[in-house]
C-alpha cells in the first residue's frame, strides 16, 4: 500500500514598504533645472535680457507705438524664420528663403495686373510658386547628395537672376505695377496686412500671423512624429 505525500505551498513575504531606491538616473530633477535645460529658455532669457537694456538705454522703446513698430519688423523676419529654424534643426540650410519670398511677391503681382485677376488667384499661384522652389530643393538635395548649403546657394541665384529678368520682359521695368486698386486687394489686405488696436496702440495682423505660426511650429516639433523626425536627423540622415 502506497501513499502520496503532498508538498506544501510556499509562502513568500512581501518586502518591506519603504522609500525607491534611485540610482540618479531617474531622479527627478528639480523644475528650475528641467527649464534651463530647454534650448528654447536660453533664447527667450537673451531676448528679455535684449529687451530690458533697451528698455533701459533707449526711453523712445518704451513707448507704445514703439514696441508695435518693433513687434511688426520683427514679425516679417520670423515668420519667414521659423521654416528655416525648422531645417537647421533638423541639420539643413536654405540660403533661398529670402529671395524666394521676392520671387513669390512679384508671382502674385504680375500675374494679377497682367491677366487683370482677382488678386487671390495671384495669391495662390504666388503659394505654388513658393511650394515648387522648395519641393525643387529638396528633391535637388536628395537627388545630387550636395550639402543644403550648396544647392540652396544655386537657388539663390537662380531667383535672383529670374526675378531681375521676367519683371523687366513683362514690366518693362524692374518693379511691378500697382495693383491696391484690383479686385480683392481689400480683402487680402485684411488678411496679410491689416491693423488693430490694443490699448490705443496699432497693432500689425502680421504679428498674430507671427505668433500663430511659432505655436503651430512648436506643436509640430513637440507633438508631431514628423517634429520627432527633425530632431532624431542629426549627424545621421540614413
Amino acid at each position: 500500500m502506497s501513499m502520496t505525500q503532498h508538498a506544501e505551498p510556499a509562502v513568500t513575504t512581501p518586502p518591506a514598504s519603504g522609500p525607491k531606491a534611485t540610482d540618479g538616473r531617474t531622479a527627478q530633477r528639480p523644475l528650475a533645472l528641467r527649464l534651463l535645460a530647454r534650448p528654447e529658455v536660453g533664447v527667450f532669457l537673451g531676448a528679455v535680457a535684449v529687451f530690458v537694456f533697451f528698455l533701459v538705454a533707449a526711453p523712445p522703446v518704451r513707448d507704445g507705438s514703439s514696441m508695435a513698430n518693433v513687434l511688426y519688423q520683427s514679425s516679417t523676419i520670423g515668420i519667414m524664420a521659423l521654416p528655416v529654424a525648422l531645417l537647421m534643426i533638423g541639420g539643413e540650410f536654405d540660403l533661398s528663403a529670402g529671395v524666394a519670398v521676392v520671387a513669390s511677391a512679384l508671382t502674385a503681382s504680375m500675374l494679377t495686373y497682367q491677366l487683370t485677376l482677382n488678386v487671390w488667384a495671384g495669391v495662390f499661384v504666388a503659394l505654388l510658386v513658393s511650394l515648387a522652389v522648395g519641393f525643387f530643393n529638396g528633391w535637388m538635395l536628395v537627388r545630387t547628395g550636395l550639402p543644403s548649403f550648396l544647392v540652396t546657394l544655386g537657388t539663390f541665384l537662380i531667383l535672383q537672376g529670374v526675378n531681375l529678368a521676367v519683371t523687366k520682359l513683362v514690366t518693362g521695368n524692374v518693379a511691378t505695377d500697382d495693383i491696391s486698386d484690383m479686385d480683392g486687394f481689400d480683402q487680402a489686405k485684411a488678411v496679410f496686412a491689416s491693423t488693430f488696436e490694443i490699448g490705443g496702440v496699432n497693432v500689425k495682423i502680421t504679428v498674430v500671423w507671427w505668433l500663430v505660426f511659432a505655436a503651430l511650429a512648436t506643436w509640430v516639433l513637440l507633438r508631431t512624429k514628423y517634429g520627432n523626425w527633425i530632431f532624431a536627423v542629426g549627424g545621421n540622415k540614413e
